[in-house]
């Protein structure tokens, strides 16, 4: 694994620095302004393709972006999350990108720990690459750690098999993942998007697979976005619509939570 790891930063530093890169990062930012100048930069150390969407920041987001050789693309009002990362997928297919790397600009998500996103995707190509955060409990805020808990149980449900951290912001998606994808970006669904996501891979046969990530609360970061009963009961509504249309889909919670509780304690 190590020497893989090495590889793979290795060909990451010779892509970036001939300015051919085979996976885009995508920053999704709303009044970021005292973390994005360092988020951006970070990241341009592993690809020369960053890409920034401003969701009609108010404050310094878009000045403090000036001077780094980043694609920034700006929504004149607020559009929500899920609008931001469309358009910043949309910008990197066109670049003909491998994968899709996305991450939040407010610091919760280290650009140093792309590489390990990117070696499993090597490893488990076509597939989403999670960079989960629950193994570190501790770091975690109770009520979001266990609105994130109520999450992955639907989500798990619905996409057929578990899902460590569903709430996640910071991905390796599969180019191909988004070839003829349907899937709403109203503002309404700022927060709903990046799991409807996970159950539209999932029926294309492309899974979540977890990588260990350190959880990340800069004290200088703006508050949270995201609303945890409000936005936990959307996303519960989506997953309930969708297990519905599927006559409960029995199999993905047989597959999500009751084999994999069997075969964990198979050898106990």
């Amino acid at each position: 694994m190590n020497h893989l790891n090495e590889a793979l930063n290795n060909k990451i530093n010779s892509d970036c620095n001939t300015q051919i890169c085979d996976f885009a990062v995508i920053i999704p930012s709303y009044n970021e302004e005292a973390t994005i100048y360092d988020i951006a930069s970070r990241a341009l150390a592993f690809s020369s393709l960053v890409i920034v969407i401003d969701d009609g920041s108010t404050d310094h987001t878009i000045e403090n972006l000036q001077d780094l050789p980043v694609i920034l693309i700006k929504n004149e009002v607020n559009q929500g999350k899920a609008a931001s990362l469309w358009k910043g997928i949309q910008v990197a297919r066109r670049h003909n990108v491998k994968y899709i790397i996305s991450l939040d600009g407010d610091g919760q998500h280290a650009p140093e720990d792309i590489p390990r996103l990117l070696v499993e995707s090597e490893i488990k190509p076509g597939h989403i690459i999670i960079g989960a955060r629950l193994a570190d409990k501790s770091a975690i805020p109770a009520k979001r750690y266990y609105a994130n808990r109520v999450a992955n149980f639907w989500l798990s449900w619905a996409a057929g098999h578990p899902i460590s951290d569903s709430q996640s912001g910071f991905r390796a998606y599969p180019g191909k993942l988004f070839d003829d994808l349907k899937i709403s970006t109203s503002k309404r669904n700022s927060f709903v998007f990046e799991s409807e996501i996970l159950i539209k891979a999932a029926q294309r046969g492309i899974k979540c697979v977890a990588v260990a990530i350190p959880a990340v609360y800069a004290m200088n970061a703006r508050p949270s976005h995201f609303r945890g009963v409000r936005d936990i009961t959307l996303i519960t509504l989506m997953v309930a619509h969708s297990l519905i249309t599927r006559g409960l889909y029995l199999q993905g919670l047989y597959r999500s939570s009751i084999k994999p509780y069997f075969t964990d304690h198979s050898d106990k």
